[in-house]
């Protein structure tokens, strides 16, 4: 009898079998592909564009210029314009692109003479690589060596193009002008003050909401989310009608103004406040009552208990909200637009460079300088985010409070004061909305909302923006919803899906400036086959899709994670299609996740304005972007009354949302087994 076990282990392993792709894995690789192309193309490539943008410099190529000059004796050769530049009084490269792209004859002689004679004639000739510049009289260009001539009446007319470099001189620049770099410093300390404001109310008033009895928990956590609903500049001119030159209340700054840090902290801690209560929230929800019990049985003081189990149990919800709040703070433009006055930060000066001095390359280093702590803030928060363990065992106990008059009473106070806050910032632009000449005529009117005579297309951009955010929430959750599914039931191509993910993970750490300037640089590009969209609504939906697009991402896959991957293995079990499980199965599992997402989309949509504010044209001017363009024109209550119409829009589409939810769930019958 031969033992066969026994010559097992001289045997070579076989060889793995792969499974045979089948019809369903060729369509989900191949919107797989489609999906990322998508990406790739709304996304990493306008930051490569803008990233090599912010090295390329403005260069007259001085050494591929020969010129000669005529004083009256005939042309005597300078040689190229490098080896003349002491000469002639030109200065490094760099200088003369700031006085613009070109360079005439007459810059090189300065009062018609040229080392005290007068200039009679001269003439330049392309000699070597002008790196993209050119030399031209009257828009006629130059072939190589071929003189352009010209007499003393016509210096003005004979010209040189400047080419481009790529060269850190940009940057070089931008640290040597200490009024620029100021504004990393100030942004660094308003970010890092209104962390510490903001964290600190969410978690009193998230502590408040789940570890107390007090009541009216359900009116506090419903006002604490109205910032998501108004556009973040409506906390500026709020902030000036309380606290302005001609503020309800300027009274109580004893002097001081609101123009500057402190009114863009406060206005920063008003629309990321709910940003961070809700993160807060999410941590302090889930907690075991064993580990206070045990607390208790030790004996325990509540503030022992509070600093070794509350506190540790909530510490990544804290470093979450902590690096979100700064995030939102330090890449915002609504608000230090309205209540900066001179303090300048690096989303000001982005747009200060590219509308006020059409200045891009600059801009485009200040937005690169931008990105760094957004994208620091970014990983460190993925980081932590991926060590969090569950707070929540199969044996846990879950934490219910006990009622305690003293701080319910307390928590009562506390949510009182933040709410008040909250609230104030909102009725005051609906009061000075309604006012008819701020603040000599007080009577109530409803004329600012027609909008007539202002800046910015009233009517005209708030239906633009109703048709943006109906457009971005349907395809921007069809397309996000895809693609969370392609990445979590996916079978097979794991590398294809893997950088999926990692396309859909990179528009959170992008600021929306960031990623509107970059569309600009290529999308805007001669060269580029879909500059067609450029300046259309369909750019604007673009933009606004992969601004948000991670969030979203995040909230399909978290839905998707909920489902047994039993219900795959089940449908190919039974030979059905990919498209019927999707269509019969995952889709009305996560219906109700699916609203969230459009009203997501749709509430963001209407409130942006980072995102659009260098993409909109005269035909597609947004709500919120004209009421920026209001309130630079003064006219500031026309600019409340758009910020209400924008609050009143989305608070309606939320009641919306919240009763198709209810409706979706009762009609599920197998919601209620």
């Amino acid at each position: 009898m031969v033992d066969i076990s026994s010559g097992m282990d001289g045997l070579a392993a076989p060889p793995a079998v792969r499974p045979k792709s089948g019809r369903d894995d060729r369509i989900m690789l191949a919107f797989v592909i489609m999906i990322g192309l998508y990406l790739i193309v709304a996304l990493a490539l306008p930051l490569g564009m803008m990233l090599w943008k912010s090295t390329e410099v403005r260069s007259f190529s001085f050494a591929a210029v020969e010129a000669e000059v005529d004083t009256g004796a005939g042309f005597v050769a300078l040689g190229t314009l490098e080896a003349s530049a002491a000469r002639l009084g030109l200065s490094d490269e760099v200088a003369q692109a700031r006085r613009g792209p070109s360079l005439t004859a007459a810059q090189m002689f300065p009062r018609g003479n040229f080392e005290g004679e007068p200039v009679v004639g001269a003439r330049l000739r392309i000699v070597g690589d002008m790196l993209g510049g050119s030399l031209e009289i009257g828009g006629k260009k130059f072939a190589q060596d071929e003189w352009a001539e010209v007499d003393s009446t016509g210096l003005r007319r004979l010209v040189i193009r400047a080419g481009t470099i790529t060269s850190f001189a940009n940057f070089k620049e931008y640290f040597g002008n200490p009024a620029l770099t100021q504004s990393i410093t100030n942004s660094f300390v308003v970010s890092l003050v209104t962390t510490l404001i903001t964290v600190f109310l969410a978690f009193g008033f998230a502590y408040s909401l789940h570890r107390t009895c007090m009541r009216f928990k359900g009116f506090f956590q419903t006002i604490a989310t109205v910032p998501i609903l108004v556009p973040s500049l409506l906390a500026g001119l709020s902030l000036v009608y309380l606290f302005g030159n001609q503020g309800l209340a300027k009274g109580l700054l004893f002097g001081g103004s609101i123009y500057g840090f402190w009114g863009i902290v406060l206005g920063c801690v008003f629309f990321t406040f709910p940003h961070a209560m809700l993160i807060i929230s999410t941590a302090l929800r889930i907690s075991d009552a064993r580990l206070y019990e045990a607390a208790r049985v030790l004996q325990a003081s509540p503030t022992r208990t509070f600093f070794t189990v509350t506190l540790p149990g909530a510490r990544y919800g804290l470093i979450s909200a902590a690096f979100v709040v700064f995030t939102l703070t330090i890449t915002e433009f609504g608000v230090p637009k309205v209540v900066g006055g001179s303090f300048n930060v690096l989303a000001l000066d982005i747009y200060k460079q590219v509308v006020g001095q059409q200045n891009f390359a600059m801009g485009a280093v200040v937005s690169v300088i931008l990105l760094i702590p957004a994208v620091f803030a970014f990983a460190v928060d993925r980081y932590v985010t991926a060590r969090q363990v569950a707070l929540l065992s199969a044996r846990a106990v879950p934490y219910s409070p006990a009622p305690d008059r003293l701080y319910d009473i307390s928590a009562f106070f506390f949510c009182c004061i933040v709410t008040a806050f909250l609230l104030t910032i909102l009725l005051v632009s609906q009061y000075a909305s309604l006012i008819k000449f701020w603040p000599y005529n007080t009577e109530l009117t409803l004329r600012h909302f027609s909008f007539q005579g202002v800046d910015g297309g009233g009517w005209a951009s708030y239906f633009n923006s109703l048709e943006l955010s109906l457009l971005v929430a349907v395809i921007g959750t069809a397309v996000v919803f895809v693609g969370a599914y392609l990445v979590e039931k996916g079978r097979g191509f794991g590398w294809a899906r893997g950088a999926l993910q990692f396309l859909a993970m990179m528009p959170m750490a992008i600021p929306g400036m960031v990623l509107g300037l970059s569309y600009i640089f290529f999308f805007n590009n001669a060269s580029n086959p879909l500059g067609f969209i450029y300046g259309t609504m369909t750019i604007l939906v673009v933009s606004t899709i992969t601004h948000f697009y991670t969030v979203s991402h995040l909230t399909a896959m978290t839905a998707l994670k909920a489902m047994d991957r039993e219900f795959e293995s089940v449908s190919a079990s039974l030979k059905q299609p990919m498209t019927r499980m999707f269509s019969r199965i995952s889709m009305p599992i996560c219906s109700p996740t699916l609203l969230d997402i459009a009203s997501y989309f749709f509430v963001n949509a209407m409130t942006t304005v980072s995102a659009v504010v260098f993409l909109y044209a005269p035909g597609t001017t947004l709500a919120a972007v004209a009421a920026l363009n209001m309130d630079d024109a003064g006219q500031i209550q026309g600019a409340a009354a758009m910020c209400m119409l924008i609050f009143y829009t989305n608070l309606f589409a939320r009641l919306v949302h919240a009763g198709l939810t209810r409706a979706l769930i009762g009609s599920q019958a197998w919601r209620k087994r």
